[in-house]
């Protein structure tokens, strides 16, 4: 319980890090901007890139880690947040060879003039538009994995019961923030808000798990 803990902060800690770098995991559609911003500073763009793999595995370890410590309790609960965690990080982990296609992008991008440059604003917007899509299908599967294991909280109680319920209310308003975002990409206050709420959520429950468990 006390790893399942830390790999909750670790992967709360690389988001942070990727936000600063200017690369985090949510990307908007500016796609011109976006390849400018990776051609002023291509080492930025790996460093990012890196750790959004190794925070996508530490989800896959966190899943079974979670698995082996709570799955006793309500072995259906956890199949279903094991299968659709590790769901979640293995399409972005399959994505991630076309968002890497951004670096050599932007360096075409940069030699380009006329209406060369346009293509490759275009062919940016693409990578971007699908690595979108993605993120809003994966995150629909975390929600769906979160919230198993935090009905199994509420309902078995191994942690304190109100982070349980704390993780049920922030994953149901996360995923459906999610989905409705796919269908209106322009609508995001529901996926922000539930994603604030499952920051707090698993902050909570990874130092609870670290330092109380």
């Amino acid at each position: 319980m006390q790893l399942s803990g830390f790999l909750f902060l670790l992967i709360i800690i690389i988001l942070i890090l990727c936000e600063i770098l200017g690369h985090g995991t949510i990307s908007d559609l500016k796609s011109e901007v976006k390849l400018q911003k990776i051609n002023e500073d291509p080492k930025k763009f790996k460093i990012s890139f890196v750790l959004l793999i190794i925070e996508h595995l530490s989800i896959i370890t966190l899943a079974i880690m979670l698995f082996v410590a709570f799955s006793p309790l309500n072995i259906i609960l956890g199949v279903i947040w094991v299968i659709f965690r590790i769901g979640e990080s293995s399409f972005q982990i399959y994505d991630k060879k076309n968002y890497w296609g951004l670096l050599n992008l932007a360096k075409q991008y940069s030699d380009a003039s006329g209406v060369e440059t346009n293509e490759f604003v275009n062919l940016g917007l693409s990578i971007l538009k699908r690595k979108i899509s993605i993120f809003t299908f994966s995150q629909i599967l975390f929600s769906i994995g979160t919230l198993g294991y935090s009905l199994l909280f509420v309902i078995y109680e191994p942690v304190p019961v109100i982070i349980g319920w704390f993780g049920i209310v922030s994953s149901i308003i996360y995923g459906f923030g999610n989905g409705v975002k796919r269908v209106k990409p322009d609508f995001e206050v529901l996926g922000n808000v539930g994603g604030l709420l499952i920051l707090i959520f698993e902050l909570g429950l990874g130092v609870w798990l670290l330092f109380l468990s």
